[in-house]
Protein backbone atom coordinates (compact mmCIF):
# COMPACT_ATOMS: atom_id res chain seq x y z
CA UNK A 1 0.00 0.00 0.00
CA UNK A 2 1.52 3.43 -0.64
CA UNK A 3 2.95 5.14 2.02
CA UNK A 4 0.15 8.23 1.42
CA UNK A 5 -2.75 5.73 1.75
CA UNK A 6 -0.99 4.62 5.18
CA UNK A 7 -1.03 7.54 6.50
CA UNK A 8 -4.34 8.26 5.47
CA UNK A 9 -5.48 5.17 7.33
CA UNK A 10 -3.74 6.00 10.50
CA UNK A 11 -5.35 9.68 10.56
CA UNK A 12 -8.37 8.33 10.58
CA UNK A 13 -8.27 5.53 12.87
CA UNK A 14 -6.73 8.71 15.36
CA UNK A 15 -9.92 10.61 14.33
CA UNK A 16 -12.25 7.65 15.43
CA UNK A 17 -10.18 7.33 18.97
CA UNK A 18 -10.46 10.54 19.94
CA UNK A 19 -14.16 10.91 19.07
CA UNK A 20 -14.97 7.85 21.18
CA UNK A 21 -12.89 9.96 23.90
CA UNK A 22 -15.15 12.66 22.96
CA UNK A 23 -18.11 10.99 23.80
CA UNK A 24 -17.67 10.01 27.76
CA UNK A 25 -14.81 10.54 30.58
CA UNK A 26 -13.89 8.64 33.29
CA UNK A 27 -14.67 9.41 36.60
CA UNK A 28 -13.79 7.46 39.94
CA UNK A 29 -16.28 8.17 42.77
CA UNK A 30 -14.21 5.83 45.16
CA UNK A 31 -11.12 4.51 44.77
CA UNK A 32 -10.96 1.09 42.46
CA UNK A 33 -14.48 2.02 40.88
CA UNK A 34 -14.49 3.62 37.65
CA UNK A 35 -17.54 4.89 35.68
CA UNK A 36 -18.26 6.12 32.46
CA UNK A 37 -19.40 9.49 32.48
CA UNK A 38 -21.09 10.27 28.82
CA UNK A 39 -20.67 13.84 27.54
CA UNK A 40 -24.00 15.57 26.69
CA UNK A 41 -23.99 15.09 22.64
CA UNK A 42 -27.51 14.10 22.81
CA UNK A 43 -30.82 14.68 25.48
CA UNK A 44 -30.40 11.24 26.33
CA UNK A 45 -26.68 11.01 26.85
CA UNK A 46 -27.15 13.71 29.38
CA UNK A 47 -26.52 12.44 32.75
CA UNK A 48 -25.97 8.87 31.20
CA UNK A 49 -23.39 6.90 32.95
CA UNK A 50 -21.84 3.19 32.36
CA UNK A 51 -19.42 1.27 33.45
CA UNK A 52 -15.71 1.26 32.15
CA UNK A 53 -15.63 -2.93 32.44
CA UNK A 54 -12.07 -2.65 33.59
CA UNK A 55 -12.42 -5.95 35.73
CA UNK A 56 -13.75 -8.34 32.94
CA UNK A 57 -10.61 -10.43 32.10
CA UNK A 58 -12.76 -12.34 29.71
CA UNK A 59 -15.63 -11.86 27.06
CA UNK A 60 -17.23 -15.28 25.97
CA UNK A 61 -18.69 -17.36 28.44
CA UNK A 62 -17.78 -21.09 29.46
CA UNK A 63 -19.62 -23.09 27.26
CA UNK A 64 -20.36 -25.79 29.25
CA UNK A 65 -21.85 -23.41 32.02
CA UNK A 66 -24.37 -22.18 30.22
CA UNK A 67 -28.18 -23.30 29.69
CA UNK A 68 -31.33 -22.19 27.33
CA UNK A 69 -32.94 -19.23 29.07
CA UNK A 70 -36.56 -18.82 27.49
CA UNK A 71 -38.39 -15.45 28.49
CA UNK A 72 -41.93 -15.10 30.20
CA UNK A 73 -42.81 -11.86 29.40
CA UNK A 74 -44.87 -11.45 33.09
CA UNK A 75 -47.18 -14.20 32.40
CA UNK A 76 -47.12 -17.54 33.97
CA UNK A 77 -47.95 -20.78 32.98
CA UNK A 78 -52.00 -19.80 32.26
CA UNK A 79 -50.68 -17.00 30.14
CA UNK A 80 -51.62 -14.46 32.59
CA UNK A 81 -50.26 -11.08 33.62
CA UNK A 82 -48.18 -11.64 37.14
CA UNK A 83 -45.36 -9.57 36.85
CA UNK A 84 -46.54 -5.92 34.97
CA UNK A 85 -44.04 -3.79 32.69
CA UNK A 86 -42.28 -7.13 31.34
CA UNK A 87 -41.23 -8.14 28.17
CA UNK A 88 -38.59 -7.86 25.65
CA UNK A 89 -35.08 -7.36 26.23
CA UNK A 90 -31.77 -9.01 24.71
CA UNK A 91 -31.46 -12.52 24.42
CA UNK A 92 -30.05 -14.13 27.43
CA UNK A 93 -28.43 -17.50 28.09
CA UNK A 94 -28.73 -18.36 31.88
CA UNK A 95 -24.69 -19.58 33.81
CA UNK A 96 -25.13 -22.15 36.11
CA UNK A 97 -23.62 -20.81 39.36
CA UNK A 98 -22.35 -22.46 42.12
CA UNK A 99 -24.25 -20.85 44.87
CA UNK A 100 -23.34 -24.01 47.49
CA UNK A 101 -19.60 -24.13 47.34
CA UNK A 102 -19.32 -27.79 48.72
CA UNK A 103 -16.38 -28.28 47.10
CA UNK A 104 -14.32 -29.26 49.76
CA UNK A 105 -10.44 -29.30 50.13
CA UNK A 106 -10.05 -29.23 46.54
CA UNK A 107 -8.24 -26.13 45.50
CA UNK A 108 -9.21 -23.64 42.25
CA UNK A 109 -7.75 -21.37 40.28
CA UNK A 110 -9.35 -17.76 39.57
CA UNK A 111 -9.46 -18.19 35.86
CA UNK A 112 -11.48 -15.24 34.70
CA UNK A 113 -13.50 -12.64 36.19
CA UNK A 114 -16.92 -12.28 33.45
CA UNK A 115 -20.14 -9.83 32.83
CA UNK A 116 -23.67 -11.82 33.77
CA UNK A 117 -26.37 -10.74 32.02
CA UNK A 118 -28.85 -12.35 34.68
CA UNK A 119 -27.41 -10.49 37.60
CA UNK A 120 -25.97 -7.45 39.04
CA UNK A 121 -22.91 -8.62 40.04
CA UNK A 122 -19.91 -10.22 38.08
CA UNK A 123 -19.02 -13.62 37.78
CA UNK A 124 -15.57 -15.55 38.77
CA UNK A 125 -14.89 -18.82 36.61
CA UNK A 126 -12.87 -21.41 38.86
CA UNK A 127 -10.64 -23.76 37.31
CA UNK A 128 -10.45 -26.29 40.38
CA UNK A 129 -7.48 -28.99 40.06
CA UNK A 130 -9.21 -31.96 39.29
CA UNK A 131 -10.30 -30.21 36.53
CA UNK A 132 -14.47 -28.89 37.12
CA UNK A 133 -14.65 -25.68 36.05
CA UNK A 134 -17.48 -23.70 37.96
CA UNK A 135 -18.73 -19.85 38.26
CA UNK A 136 -19.16 -18.53 41.71
CA UNK A 137 -19.86 -14.60 42.59
CA UNK A 138 -16.96 -13.01 42.09
CA UNK A 139 -15.96 -10.79 45.30
CA UNK A 140 -14.64 -7.64 45.61
CA UNK A 141 -10.54 -7.57 45.32
CA UNK A 142 -10.19 -11.35 44.10
CA UNK A 143 -8.15 -11.10 41.39
CA UNK A 144 -7.34 -13.76 38.59
CA UNK A 145 -4.81 -16.28 39.66
CA UNK A 146 -5.48 -16.10 43.15
CA UNK A 147 -6.88 -19.28 44.78
CA UNK A 148 -10.19 -20.70 46.68
CA UNK A 149 -10.72 -23.05 48.91
CA UNK A 150 -14.18 -24.64 50.41
CA UNK A 151 -14.98 -25.99 53.27
CA UNK A 152 -14.02 -26.12 57.50
CA UNK A 153 -10.22 -26.23 56.70
CA UNK A 154 -9.93 -23.23 54.71
CA UNK A 155 -8.91 -20.07 56.03
CA UNK A 156 -10.70 -16.84 56.17
CA UNK A 157 -9.73 -15.52 52.98
CA UNK A 158 -12.04 -12.79 50.42
CA UNK A 159 -13.46 -15.93 48.08
CA UNK A 160 -13.24 -19.10 50.41
CA UNK A 161 -16.32 -20.72 52.27
CA UNK A 162 -16.95 -22.10 54.99
CA UNK A 163 -19.35 -22.92 57.73
CA UNK A 164 -20.74 -20.02 60.03
CA UNK A 165 -19.15 -22.06 63.25
CA UNK A 166 -15.38 -21.32 61.62
CA UNK A 167 -15.83 -17.45 60.75
CA UNK A 168 -14.63 -14.99 63.21
CA UNK A 169 -17.04 -12.17 64.48
CA UNK A 170 -17.38 -8.89 62.72
CA UNK A 171 -16.14 -10.83 59.86
CA UNK A 172 -18.38 -9.57 56.53
CA UNK A 173 -19.33 -12.18 54.54
CA UNK A 174 -22.06 -12.50 51.54
CA UNK A 175 -23.71 -16.03 49.79
CA UNK A 176 -25.29 -16.93 53.40
CA UNK A 177 -27.12 -19.98 53.21
CA UNK A 178 -30.52 -19.93 54.95
CA UNK A 179 -30.94 -24.03 55.67
CA UNK A 180 -27.62 -26.29 55.49
CA UNK A 181 -27.04 -27.52 52.34
CA UNK A 182 -29.31 -26.10 50.10
CA UNK A 183 -27.02 -22.93 48.53
CA UNK A 184 -26.48 -19.69 49.63
CA UNK A 185 -29.59 -17.03 49.35
CA UNK A 186 -28.38 -13.57 51.51
CA UNK A 187 -26.12 -11.19 50.05
CA UNK A 188 -25.87 -12.03 46.37
CA UNK A 189 -26.13 -8.90 44.66
CA UNK A 190 -23.70 -6.40 43.54
CA UNK A 191 -22.18 -4.41 46.43
CA UNK A 192 -24.13 -6.91 49.26
CA UNK A 193 -22.34 -8.09 52.13
CA UNK A 194 -23.70 -9.34 55.50
CA UNK A 195 -22.03 -9.14 59.22
CA UNK A 196 -21.16 -11.43 61.35
CA UNK A 197 -22.34 -9.96 64.99
CA UNK A 198 -22.63 -12.65 67.22
CA UNK A 199 -23.08 -16.36 67.78
CA UNK A 200 -25.10 -18.11 70.53
CA UNK A 201 -25.91 -21.61 70.66
CA UNK A 202 -26.94 -23.52 67.44
CA UNK A 203 -27.39 -19.78 65.89
CA UNK A 204 -25.41 -16.74 64.92
CA UNK A 205 -26.63 -13.31 64.30
CA UNK A 206 -26.12 -11.88 60.97
CA UNK A 207 -26.93 -8.16 60.00
CA UNK A 208 -28.23 -8.21 57.01
CA UNK A 209 -28.52 -5.24 54.08
CA UNK A 210 -31.29 -4.09 54.66
CA UNK A 211 -31.03 -3.76 58.45
CA UNK A 212 -32.63 -6.49 60.06
CA UNK A 213 -30.77 -9.08 62.11
CA UNK A 214 -31.82 -12.46 62.23
CA UNK A 215 -30.66 -15.98 63.47
CA UNK A 216 -28.91 -18.09 60.72
CA UNK A 217 -27.99 -21.93 62.06
CA UNK A 218 -24.11 -22.26 62.81
CA UNK A 219 -23.72 -24.96 59.86
CA UNK A 220 -24.75 -22.73 57.24
CA UNK A 221 -21.77 -21.81 54.61
CA UNK A 222 -20.82 -18.55 53.20
CA UNK A 223 -18.50 -17.02 51.09
CA UNK A 224 -15.43 -14.42 52.46
CA UNK A 225 -15.70 -10.83 51.18
CA UNK A 226 -18.42 -8.38 49.59
CA UNK A 227 -19.76 -8.89 46.49
CA UNK A 228 -18.03 -6.58 43.77
CA UNK A 229 -18.71 -4.47 41.60
CA UNK A 230 -19.68 -1.61 43.62
CA UNK A 231 -20.31 1.06 41.28
CA UNK A 232 -23.61 -0.65 40.55
CA UNK A 233 -25.48 1.38 42.54
CA UNK A 234 -24.29 4.72 40.50
CA UNK A 235 -24.99 4.11 37.14
CA UNK A 236 -27.45 6.16 35.64
CA UNK A 237 -29.44 4.84 32.56
CA UNK A 238 -30.41 7.81 31.20
CA UNK A 239 -33.14 7.06 28.22
CA UNK A 240 -35.67 4.37 28.33
CA UNK A 241 -33.96 2.50 25.69
CA UNK A 242 -31.58 0.80 27.57
CA UNK A 243 -34.53 -0.63 30.20
CA UNK A 244 -35.91 -1.70 27.42
CA UNK A 245 -32.90 -3.54 26.96
CA UNK A 246 -33.17 -5.03 29.93
CA UNK A 247 -37.20 -6.35 29.38
CA UNK A 248 -38.43 -3.46 31.32
CA UNK A 249 -41.37 -2.07 29.37
CA UNK A 250 -42.64 1.17 29.96
CA UNK A 251 -44.70 2.01 33.82
CA UNK A 252 -48.27 3.82 33.44
CA UNK A 253 -49.66 5.80 35.85
CA UNK A 254 -53.22 4.52 37.45
CA UNK A 255 -54.97 7.68 37.28
CA UNK A 256 -54.17 8.10 33.45
CA UNK A 257 -55.89 4.89 32.95
CA UNK A 258 -59.73 3.91 32.60
CA UNK A 259 -61.85 2.81 35.73
CA UNK A 260 -62.40 -0.39 34.78
CA UNK A 261 -58.46 -0.68 34.57
CA UNK A 262 -57.42 0.96 37.99
CA UNK A 263 -58.57 1.64 41.33
CA UNK A 264 -57.22 5.58 40.36
CA UNK A 265 -58.57 5.90 36.72
CA UNK A 266 -61.67 8.01 35.48
CA UNK A 267 -62.80 11.39 36.42
CA UNK A 268 -62.49 14.59 33.52
CA UNK A 269 -59.40 16.30 33.80
CA UNK A 270 -56.41 15.70 35.59
CA UNK A 271 -58.14 14.46 38.57
CA UNK A 272 -56.56 13.47 41.88
CA UNK A 273 -56.25 9.68 42.86
CA UNK A 274 -58.69 10.40 45.09
CA UNK A 275 -59.09 7.89 48.03
CA UNK A 276 -58.67 9.89 51.37
CA UNK A 277 -59.49 7.06 53.61
CA UNK A 278 -56.93 4.11 52.02
CA UNK A 279 -54.84 6.14 50.07
CA UNK A 280 -52.98 5.17 46.60
CA UNK A 281 -53.79 1.26 45.60
CA UNK A 282 -52.70 -1.27 43.54
CA UNK A 283 -54.51 -2.38 40.61
CA UNK A 284 -55.92 -4.89 42.79
CA UNK A 285 -57.13 -2.62 45.52
CA UNK A 286 -54.01 -2.98 48.39
CA UNK A 287 -52.46 0.14 49.96
CA UNK A 288 -49.56 1.19 48.32
CA UNK A 289 -48.04 3.50 50.56
CA UNK A 290 -46.83 1.90 54.56
CA UNK A 291 -48.79 -1.54 54.47
CA UNK A 292 -47.05 -4.20 55.60
CA UNK A 293 -47.87 -7.21 53.32
CA UNK A 294 -45.46 -9.66 55.13
CA UNK A 295 -47.72 -12.78 56.39
CA UNK A 296 -46.90 -15.00 59.88
CA UNK A 297 -44.06 -17.68 58.73
CA UNK A 298 -42.80 -20.00 60.95
CA UNK A 299 -39.21 -18.08 60.38
CA UNK A 300 -40.43 -15.26 62.14
CA UNK A 301 -38.96 -16.36 65.32
CA UNK A 302 -35.23 -16.04 64.18
CA UNK A 303 -35.74 -12.45 63.05
CA UNK A 304 -33.84 -10.81 66.18
CA UNK A 305 -34.71 -7.34 64.84
CA UNK A 306 -36.72 -6.03 61.91
CA UNK A 307 -35.91 -4.04 59.16
CA UNK A 308 -37.91 -0.95 60.07
CA UNK A 309 -36.76 -0.91 63.07
CA UNK A 310 -39.27 -2.45 65.47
Amino acid sequence: MPAPALLARGNEAARARATCADRFSVSKGEPGMPIKQFKPTSPGRRGMSGYTFEEITRTTAEKSLLRPLTKTAGRNNQGRVTQRRRGGGHKRRYRVVDFLRNKDGVPGIVHAVEYDPNRSARLALIHYADGEKRYILAPEQLRVGESVLSGESASVRVGNALPLSQIPLGTTIHNVELTPGRGGQLGRSAGSSVQLMAREGKYAHLRLPSGEVRLVHVTCRCTIGQVGNLEHESITLGKAGRNRHRGRRPKVRGKAMNPDCHPHGGGEGGTSVGRRKSGPVSPTGVPAIGYRTRRRKPSDKLIVRRRYGK
